[in-house]
């Protein structure tokens, strides 16, 4: 007990340790952020300012992107101040911020992404019942269980780790505060109350993603029995681009934090955390909107006036379409 010492600040890891690579690193996840950022705040504008685009899908989409927006600008922006400033020094207070609202935005993205299939499911399955099922008040309730559930979890899930006490390095593995690398330098070998809360979020996510191929499953089925081709091809070119994405946030996610623990972070720690923080949030405008044909036509109708704005908004279209 004489080696256990009160934590008041932690260290963030690095991605690279000569300052010509720190500072490239620095422009690379600024382009990353700026890019995340325009993309996101687009698909928030034209699904608000478009009346067209007031149906389930594209409420849930846009629901989508601002949490995708939250939880992009958690981690990115520390990272690029340390290695512009070289000082990877973060308060603990400043770590369980990042825990809580990381936890909260990822949380919300599984129950989101799992609400954006059941909408699909709807809408191809049970066209005729799908006003019916998917209306204004239903979404609404779905929406905000999501952010509800998410937030549950961020609670559970910083005040179990920051109730443990933390002694000898306080460097945590990872270029952001997360659970796994903060019980790494815990004294504590007691986790019950987090092993308890794992379980149950484990749960959750096989149950959601065992619903998303459920879904996925009944869609295809009567996608292929569609004698129209026209008809297939949209379900498809619906449904794909989020099937994409629920796979790499699953996956990269439950990789990162089911994963046997290791005693020192690697290359691959890294990446798997880009992919599952900072991937998506980035990937989401691409994949589901500046592809997308009632985006592209709502964008055009929004930007009719010739206002310079929406010109600059087009030219960013452009230039990743």
């Amino acid at each position: 007990m004489a080696n256990i010492s009160t934590v008041t600040e932690f260290l963030l890891l690095g991605f690279f340790d000569a300052r010509e690579l720190q500072l490239v690193h620095a422009v690379l996840f600024l382009l990353v952020y700026v890019a995340a950022l325009l993309g996101n705040l687009l698909i928030i504008t034209i699904t608000t300012l478009d009346h067209h685009l007031h149906t389930p899908m594209y409420f849930f989409l846009k629901n989508l992107s601002f949490n995708d927006l939250c939880l992009i600008s958690i981690t990115i922006p520390k990272s690029i101040a340390v290695s512009l400033t070289n000082n990877n020094s973060i308060s603990f207070l400043g770590c369980a911020s990042q825990v809580l609202l990381v936890t909260w935005f990822a949380g919300s993205e599984f129950f989101v992404l799992t609400v954006m299939s059941y909408d699909r499911y709807a809408a191809i399955c049970l066209p005729l019942r799908y006003e019916l099922v998917m209306d204004r008040w239903a979404c609404v309730q779905m929406v905000t269980a999501s952010w509800l559930s998410g937030s549950l979890f961020g609670v559970l899930f910083s005040v179990s780790t920051f109730s443990l006490p933390f002694c000898g390095s306080n460097t945590v593995q990872q270029f952001f505060c997360d659970v796994s690398s903060l019980l790494k330098i815990s004294c504590s070998e007691d986790h019950v109350a987090i092993d308890v809360i794992v379980a149950v979020a484990v749960g959750l996510v096989v149950v959601g993603f065992t619903s998303i191929i459920i879904s996925y499953v009944r869609i295809f089925s009567a996608a292929l029995r569609t004698p129209s081709s026209e008809g297939r091809n949209k379900a498809f070119s619906t449904c794909l681009p989020h099937l994409t994405v629920v796979t790499v946030f699953h996956f990269t996610g439950v990789f990162a934090y089911i994963k046997p623990p290791s005693d020192s972070s690697s290359a691959l720690d890294l990446l798997v955390s880009v992919f599952y923080a900072v991937v998506p949030p980035t990937l989401n405008p691409l994949i589901y909107s500046l592809r997308n044909r009632d985006m592209k036509a709502a964008l055009g109708r929004t930007r009719k006036g010739g206002n310079a704005w929406w010109l600059l908004w087009d030219k960013l279209c452009l230039s990743l379409c």
